[in-house]
């Protein structure tokens, strides 16, 4: 493996994401923020940031295995969600769960951070996700 992810003793726990991600390699794969639609552009879960979470890690999946990767690469995730207040973290986690499996997306998280923001692109989208990955 590429990537070695782990969490110091001395950090933050419990968290669903490793803190630490070392990389050895000479590839990268950056996959451009994803969202909630179908290849054709039909949204998908409209109103729903459990459903749109989860239709975004799938689509990341689908964007790393297009360049030879998995989860199991990625040194760092990035997630945006529109208008974020901490009680909406129960329904960011049960759309990463509802999807982990189905995706590779381990437990724990590769390095993640999620940020909150006013708008994305259009008024529909309420997250959107990056992801960076290494390979030989």
């Amino acid at each position: 493996m590429n990537v070695r992810h782990f969490t110091p003793r001395d950090m933050l726990r419990p968290v669903p994401y490793h803190h630490v991600s070392v990389g050895t390699g000479t590839r990268h794969v950056h996959v451009s923020g994803q969202i909630a639609r179908l290849a054709d552009g039909t949204p998908v879960a409209p109103g729903d940031l459990s459903g749109q979470v989860a239709q975004a890690l799938r689509n990341t999946a689908t964007g790393l295995a297009g360049a030879g990767a998995s989860f199991a690469d990625v040194l760092r995730l990035t997630f945006y969600v529109t208008d974020w207040r901490p009680e909406l973290i129960g329904a960011f986690m049960a759309g990463v769960e509802s999807v982990a499996e189905e995706a590779g997306l381990p437990a724990p998280m590769p390095p993640a951070s999620l940020i909150g923001v006013s708008c994305l692109f259009e008024p529909d989208v309420l997250v959107e996700v990056e992801a960076t990955a290494l390979l030989d």
